[in-house]
């Protein structure tokens, strides 16, 4: 590495940093929000796998300020441009590293426990 930053023409930046979230863990979440979408109702209505994915995070998020343990990146919450509403900006799953992606996957399967949810992977779960 220290070759590499000798080396580097004028001008170039180097970074170092936590690994970006594995493509693996983002099938994993997204199988498991896809399993909850299909089986979870809220408001007593089913939701789509986008909608459940802002919900879940949503609660992913403030679950782990509870904790004490916060994601890297924050979120917000603000009024929508017209007032008649929240948005929530700022928390994206493509910018989860590793950890937090790992902590994510495990959020979702306590909630999809307390749920009742039935992952669709649960045989390779078990052989696992």
């Amino acid at each position: 590495a220290i070759k590499y930053v000798n080396d580097a023409p004028l001008g170039y930046v180097f970074q170092i940093g936590e690994p970006i979230k594995k493509r693996e863990q983002e099938e994993k979440y997204h199988a498991q929000i896809g399993d909850i979408a299909k089986q979870c109702e809220f408001m007593g209505e089913k939701w789509s796998l986008e909608d459940w994915k802002r919900l879940l995070v949503d609660a992913f998020v403030k679950a782990m300020v509870e904790a004490g343990t916060p994601l890297r990146r924050g979120g917000r919450v603000v009024p929508s441009l017209d007032g008649g509403g929240v948005v929530q900006l700022g928390i994206q799953t493509r910018d989860f590293r590793v950890k937090e992606a790992a902590e994510f996957i495990e959020y979702l399967y306590a909630w999809g426990a307390h749920k009742g949810v039935v992952w669709s992977d649960e045989p390779e779960r078990i052989a696992a």
